[in-house]
């Protein structure tokens, strides 16, 4: 055997020399572990399924691209196929195909492998095939007779992967990995992981592999500092880092704000109705529809349970936080509020301008959907730039429940002390009674979903109250800098969620 040869066996003989030597870049221990669990399987033929959980931006991706480009390696002679399936064929299922055509690129194989299909990446007899799982894909008739993959499994939908996917193993016992980070409990990940669980207890074998952030930030220093800053920003608690960082699944049961967040809301400041000298002050407000028979002034809610309100809350910022490093943003503090039923939005206008007027409002924030359009357009022409209409669709509500959540996590919103008076009351109710379906880390779906109703005290299913103090996370998207404020765009939180760590 020429020394070439010998080489070539010894750098083949496991994934660590591989990924060192010929991709030039190393696995970590943590990466390593499950790619030996799962290329074992394969090579013993034994057909197991993993679960691979790491933290966000961990590596995830790179360890799964690894594997591929080392399968396709060892079986260029001998045949086999991979398939890997993604939640949408863009970008995660592109992402997947760049990634290994990037480590195909390598001493050895550069020139040598092949796109036969827009979908198939080959070297030699051996080839990898990328499926989008979208559930109107079209993807029958593949065959994975040595890996069938999951990328971002706690994304797919269980009944088309088990439809569509798994047949793909039946005839050749294939190795089966969901990669992803956990989310609910509902997830295919999720459901996938119990299972596994429960077998590993039967018989000893690890199956499911996690690596949540306070482990993978022993191997990397700069990433437990990334991790500091991403809970300083977000809050210990708000289901991003929970789910993406710590792995620790959510689901819906105690509402949008349980206990531990309502506590963090609650400030120890008096309501007042005068602005403070030198405090810097904004109008936050949750327009409703108009009633032409309405008086002026509007209504009181008890009067009108079955009726959205135009609710408005100041907002009192407190700049000191910028300096923080690690936040970098300002507190809030809700320190009044007004409620209106029913009004006509002429009568509202004036009302609201002197409000604006009397705290010398830096910015009023407004919804301007549907029947706020009117009212957004007169306060902007005579408030210039101070105006900041919010047009309320399925994305910009949920960024701003993230928003609001993330705000709320890190401290930084707090409410006046309980006066007992009735929209005080009726706020802390829509806190309490707000529910959420967060089908994917960036889909929020919230609000109070109960019948309207009202029981002498409480105005039930209305949160008006709640949405105007959620426009907080709008002032959070501004500049608060020295000198003039601009309207910037919020960064998205997942904006690098298909990205690995390197």
């Amino acid at each position: 055997m020429s020394l070439i040869a010998r080489a070539a066996r010894i750098i083949l003989s496991d994934i660590e020399p591989f990924s060192k030597h010929i991709l030039k870049r190393p696995l970590r221990p943590y990466q390593l572990e499950p790619a030996r669990a799962i290329l074992s399987s394969i090579l013993q033929g034994r057909g197991e399924t993993f679960a691979v959980v790491m933290s966000r931006q961990a590596g995830k991706n790179e360890t799964a691209a690894q594997i591929e480009a080392y399968l396709l390696n060892l079986f260029q002679r001998k045949g086999g196929q991979i398939v890997k399936a993604s939640p949408t064929f863009k970008p995660q299922t592109v992402n997947s195909m760049m990634r290994l055509g990037q480590h195909l690129n390598n001493p050895w194989n550069s020139g040598r492998w092949s796109r036969p299909h827009g979908y198939i990446l080959q070297l030699g007899n051996a080839r990898c095939m990328f499926f989008s799982a979208q559930k109107g894909a079209n993807v029958v008739g593949a065959t994975a007779d040595l890996l069938l993959e999951a990328d971002e499994a706690q994304d797919i939908d269980a009944a088309k992967w088990t439809k569509d996917f798994v047949p793909m193993a039946a005839a050749t016992a294939a190795t089966k990995v969901m990669w992803g980070t956990v989310w609910t409990s509902k997830t295919l990940l999720g459901q996938t992981m119990r299972q596994l669980k429960q077998m590993e207890l039967r018989d000893g074998v690890k199956r499911v592999f996690t690596y949540a952030a306070d482990v993978v930030g022993q191997v990397v220093p700069a990433y437990a500092i990334h991790v500091k800053h991403e809970i300083a920003r977000l809050g210990r608690h708000h289901p991003l880092i929970r789910t993406q960082y710590f792995l620790e699944e959510i689901d819906a049961e105690a509402g949008l704000f349980p206990l531990h967040r309502q506590a963090l809301m609650r400030g120890q400041h008096e309501r007042q109705e005068d602005p403070t000298p030198g405090h810097i002050y904004a109008l936050l407000i949750d327009v409703a529809g108009e009633e032409e028979d309405a008086p002026a002034e509007g209504v009181a809610r008890i009067e009108s349970p079955k009726r959205d309100a135009t609710a408005l809350t100041v907002i009192d910022i407190d700049p000191s936080t910028i300096a923080d490093p690690l936040i970098r943003k300002p507190s809030y503090r809700a320190i009044t509020r007004r409620l209106w039923i029913g009004a006509k939005h002429t009568s509202l206008y004036p009302q609201i301008s002197a409000i604006a007027e009397h705290w010398g409002a830096r910015y009023i924030v407004i919804d301007s959907t549907g029947a706020g359009t009117g009212l957004s357009s007169f306060l902007e022409a005579r408030f210039g730039s101070l105006v900041i209409p919010c047009l309320f669709t399925t994305r910009t509500k949920s960024n701003i429940g993230w928003g609001f959540i993330a705000i709320v996590e890190a401290g930084r919103y707090k409410e006046y002390l309980n006066d007992q008076a009735e929209d005080t009351r009726q706020f802390w109710y829509e806190v309490d009674a707000c529910d959420f379906e967060a089908s994917s880390p960036t889909s929020l779906k919230w609000g109070v979903w109960e019948t309207p109703s009202y029981d002498g005290l409480i105005a039930k299913g209305h949160d008006d109250l709640l949405i105007s103090a959620a426009l907080t996370a709008i002032l959070d998207e501004q500049t608060w800098g020295i000198g003039d404020s601009a309207v910037i765009s919020a960064p998205d939180p997942l904006a690098q969620y298909d990205e690995s760590a390197w």
